[in-house]
C-alpha cells in the first residue's frame, strides 16, 4: 500500500488550499535555511573532531643557559649601560 502520484497530487492541492502560495514559499524557505544550518553544524563538528584527533606538534623549548653565563652577561652589560647614560 504505497502512495502513488495521484495521491501526492491530491495532498499537494489540499496543502496549497490550506496555506496559500505565499505561505508555502515562506515555509519552504524556512525549511531550506534549517536544513542548510544543520548541514553546516554537522560539518563544523566533523572538522573539530578531526582537529582534536590530530596530535599537536611538540613545542620546542628554548635551550636553558647556565646561571653563570647569565651573571657574566649582566656584568658585561652593566658598564656599557653606564657609559651610554653618561654620554646622553
Amino acid at each position: 500500500m504505497s502512495i502513488g502520484p495521484w495521491q501526492l497530487l491530491i495532498i499537494a492541492i489540499i496543502v496549497l488550499l490550506l496555506f496559500g502560495g505565499s505561505r508555502l514559499a515562506d515555509i519552504g524557505k524556512g525549511l531550506g535555511e534549517g536544513i542548510r544550518s544543520l548541514k553546516k553544524g554537522l560539518s563544523d563538528d566533523e572538522k573539530e573532531n578531526k582537529q582534536a584527533e590530530e596530535p599537536a606538534p611538540p613545542k620546542q623549548l628554548p635551550a636553558a643557559s647556565a646561571p653563570d653565563e647569565d651573571r657574566a652577561d649582566a656584568e658585561k652589560r652593566a658598564p656599557e649601560e653606564e657609559k651610554s647614560e653618561k654620554t646622553t
